[in-house]
């Protein structure tokens, strides 16, 4: 456990200030829900810088997509996520698409622009607390409903413009 501690540190050091301190806050909400921290992932990481880029350059989120979707921008296999949930399995993928990380990846993600549909800066505490008050993304962060049984192993997160991912996974990073 140290050493995954000190991975885990040392990896953080990357990410930038707000990054980390979402990451702390996520770690200190699962502790007060008596849950196990989640080491962080450089795999995931990537995953989700990847996907706010692509978010916020090619907006695949649309009327019929939701922000789960990924354009055909990319080195990555384009998708449309739709609410039914018929192509989770291609947002679920993208890790073993995008890096060496062997599991599938479940993200979470918050879309936040003004009135004129420019994004705009998300802090960590803004991040975190709306998906506190979302019963499906507060679900996975802290192992409720359908993620009871989930036993997290990797998370990457990303902060940027106008939208915030975490992704999540049952693999550890190796």
């Amino acid at each position: 456990m140290l050493f995954s501690l000190l991975t885990s540190f040392a990896f953080a050091q990357s990410l930038s200030e707000e990054e980390t301190k979402l990451y702390k806050l996520i770690m200190e909400y699962r502790k007060q829900n008596n849950l196990p921290f989640i080491p962080l992932s450089k795999s995931l990481t990537i995953v989700a810088q990847t996907h706010v880029a692509d978010l916020q350059t090619n907006h695949p989120d649309n009327e019929t997509c939701n922000i789960h979707s990924w354009s055909a921008n990319g080195k990555w296999t384009s998708c449309c996520y739709t609410p039914d949930h018929k192509q989770a399995s291609c947002m679920w993928a993208k890790p073993r698409e995008l890096t060496s990380y062997k599991g599938n990846g479940f993200e979470i993600a918050l879309i936040y622009n003004d009135i004129h549909g420019k994004g705009l800066p998300i802090t960590a505490a803004h991040a975190l607390s709306s998906w506190k008050k979302s019963p499906g993304h507060n679900a996975l962060i802290v192992n409720e409903d359908n993620w009871k049984k989930a036993n997290w192993k990797a998370i990457g997160i990303c902060l940027g413009e106008g939208y915030s991912v975490i992704w999540f996974g049952m693999e550890p990073d190796l």
